[in-house]
């Protein structure tokens, strides 16, 4: 989990974030053979007006720093409605670790994790008319406003429809997850009720992996009657906030802290009864928010990308499980994630750029298959404990591989919102 930012957007069952934000853009449309500054548009020839967009418009955000002062900078402050892509480039801030896309307290994509130096980021959404706000935390300026105009074109044909089938079968994945994630929680909260320290242990790492595998899916939703920017109320916080995020005025929460009490302190005591339960409690709310949700092919293709960055930021490096040393658990279910997301938008993508998604799915397999020489069917679950020594053994080959999948990810959104 990452921290959240000063003005995390809420989701709820009325407005749940981007999902919906961005499905509702693509609703309008313009004439077969139309022009838009977003780049010229051409009948497919089958004489029923379908449109497709020849060029994805460009944003280059770009953060510097110096005597402790961070610049973020736009390299436009208007592009024409469709498809837009967005590269964020950390060349020297030390202050800003994310960028955010916002209209209306709606985060609509986002990059995070951006350490001064490493290699430019993108993601890409579809965009109708309006004035929306690209967030850097920390920086002067903090919000700077990115005017859309026109009307973001219709997308249709049978590749975009094979998009959309994928992703509300990928919707119906994401439940599944949530769901099994309910039981598994439970289960850990019944172990720990019943001060078995051995069976807690063991729940706790199957339960993880649920949580892992649509982590991208249910960032920033917050609870009824809370700020966004209150992490008391934030359900990604308090369900998988880290030792190295925790916020001092809100305190242990989450799975991380049953794992400190259950692995770093080995006993079970009333505070981690009522950590358990209110973990529990927060898993059965993310269920219920989680069936509001609706997904756009890009959503896959951008939660596929952050799953990896979530596992070369926090599991590579064993921060995300300091106390349990699974973190191997949580890389495969991330790994899992976004290999579903990639899944359910194969068929489409198949059309779109057949070499390309042949080179995406060699590379998960490398991944996967690397991944699998650390399974251990004896250890908690089922994955060598990922020791300081492991890895320093280890983690530069692993980091490689995911690092040219990432490669290989790094252009499907854009494919998506344009095809």
């Amino acid at each position: 989990m990452s921290a959240t930012s000063a003005r995390r957007a809420s989701r709820s069952a009325v407005a749940v974030g981007s999902a919906v934000a961005v499905l509702a853009l693509t609703a309008c449309g313009s004439g077969a053979g139309s022009e838009s500054a977003a780049g010229s548009t051409t009948d497919d020839g089958g004489g029923d007006g379908v449109t497709k967009v020849a060029k994805v418009a460009k944003v280059a955000v770009t953060l510097t720093g110096s005597s402790g002062s961070d610049v973020c900078a736009l390299s436009t402050d208007s592009v024409a409605a469709g498809p837009v892509t967005f590269t964020v480039d950390n060349q020297s801030a030390t202050g800003v670790t994310e960028v955010e896309l916002m209209q209306d307290e709606r985060i609509l994509g986002e990059k995070e994790n951006l350490a001064p130096g490493l290699d430019p980021v993108s993601f890409s959404v579809t965009l109708d008319g309006g004035v929306y706000q690209i967030y850097c935390p920390g920086a002067s300026p903090e919000l700077s406003d990115l005017t859309v105009t026109g009307r973001a074109l219709q997308q249709g044909g049978n590749t975009q429809a094979l998009l959309r089938q994928g992703a509300r079968q990928y919707g119906t994945y994401v439940d599944t997850q949530v769901s099994a994630m309910v039981q598994s929680t439970r289960a850990l909260q019944k172990a720990v009720d019943a001060g078995d320290l051995e069976n807690a242990q063991s729940a706790y790492a199957e339960a993880r992996p649920y949580y892992e595998r649509i982590e991208s899916d249910v960032d920033g939703f917050v609870l009824p009657g809370f700020e966004p920017t209150d992490n008391h109320g934030n359900l990604d916080y308090l369900v998988d906030m880290r030792a190295s995020n925790l916020d001092p005025a809100v305190g242990w929460h989450g799975f991380h802290a049953v794992e400190r009490d259950l692995f770093a302190r080995q006993q079970i005591t009333a505070s981690t009864r009522r950590l358990a339960a209110e973990l529990t409690r927060n898993v059965v709310e993310l269920d219920a928010l989680v069936k509001t949700l609706r997904y756009l092919p890009e959503d896959l293709a951008n939660g596929a990308a952050g799953l990896l960055e979530e596992v070369q930021t926090n599991k590579i490096t064993g921060e995300e499980e300091k106390y349990s040393h699974i973190d191997l658990v949580d890389f495969a279910g991330n790994l899992e994630g976004a290999q579903e997301s990639f899944a359910y938008l194969e068929p489409g993508l198949k059309r779109i750029d057949p070499a390309m998604t042949r080179v995406i799915a060699k590379r998960f397999h490398q991944t996967a298959s690397l991944l699998d020489t650390f399974r251990d069917p004896h250890a908690l679950g089922g994955y060598d404990r990922w020791t300081p020594a492991l890895r320093a053994k280890d983690a530069n080959r692993l980091s490689q591989s995911v690092q040219a999948l990432q490669d290989a990810l790094s252009k499907l959104a854009e494919k998506v919102v344009t095809a």
